[in-house]
């Protein structure tokens, strides 16, 4: 999910916490499809690019529209997991530095989960050389709701761990707009719950982070063991076999200039 210069949390961790990703990585909110219609103006006939997909997680949310999805991503773990569970989509190797595809040849560059891995100068002229003109890059982040007080506490939890990983909050990916070719840049936010079983929608998600999947097993099993505490002392969560994990998805977009 990231550009030539992999960071070694992301290197390490996504290969070695490929898994835990699929199962614990929540979806994406039903408007992000209206999202991509409207404001990145996908639908049949045009090309889109999911840069960075990681194990597709995104991938259904751009088919909806109805375009042609090409999906991008470095680290052969994860694109396994995306072949394994997208056989249909044309998924191919690559990075932000190097994008598989020719000159003007997407009407859309879409990273999710993924932008501030690569957020530099070459990986945005990288994206500008795909895109044609009028073409926009659309990025999207699925945020922990900390205003819920055990999802505070989780985050409390992982950050004791999180070293020099680059991360959306610390928002040093936002200066690298405005962007050269690109026009200003655009936002919106939805509010989205995932549903599901503790054990993986909030222990497998703790342990899909990057810096916690690359941790030495033995610490890895500790933070588990944290985790799985904070579930069994929160009322809301305890003996639950479906618990709902508060999420605020935010989007982001730019037009590509022509010329």
């Amino acid at each position: 999910m990231m550009d030539d210069a992999i960071h070694p949390s992301a290197a390490k961790g996504f290969s070695a916490g490929a898994t835990a990703y699929v199962r614990g990585r929540p979806d994406y909110p039903p408007e992000i499809e209206a999202w991509l219609r409207e404001d990145l103006r996908l639908s049949e006939g045009r090309a889109a690019v999911d840069l960075g997909a990681g194990t597709g997680k995104f991938v259904p949310r751009l088919r909806a529209t109805g375009a042609s999805v090409v999906a991008v991503e470095p680290l052969p773990a994860m694109l396994a997991q995306l072949r394994a569970l997208h056989p249909d989509v044309d998924a191919r190797e690559g990075s932000a530095e190097r994008i598989p595809l020719g000159d003007a040849s997407a009407d859309a560059v879409v990273c999710a989960q993924s932008f501030h891995w690569f957020a530099h100068a070459a990986a945005l002229e990288e994206i500008r050389r795909v895109l044609r003109p009028g073409g926009a890059l659309g990025l999207v982040w699925n945020v922990r709701d900390e205003r819920v007080p055990w999802v505070a506490e989780l985050t409390r939890i992982l950050d004791e761990y999180e070293g020099d990983a680059p991360r959306y909050r610390s928002s040093a990916w936002r200066r690298c707009f405005p962007a050269p070719g690109f026009g200003s840049l655009a936002e919106r936010r939805f509010a989205y719950v995932h549903v599901g079983a503790p054990e993986d929608i909030i222990v497998d998600r703790a342990l899909s982070v990057s810096f916690i999947a690359a941790l030495p097993e033995e610490e890895r099993a500790r933070v588990a063991v944290k985790v799985r505490s904070l579930v069994a002392s929160t009322p809301e969560l305890a003996g639950r076999g479906e618990v709902g994990f508060p999420y605020e998805t935010c989007v982001y977009w730019c037009g590509r200039l022509g010329g």
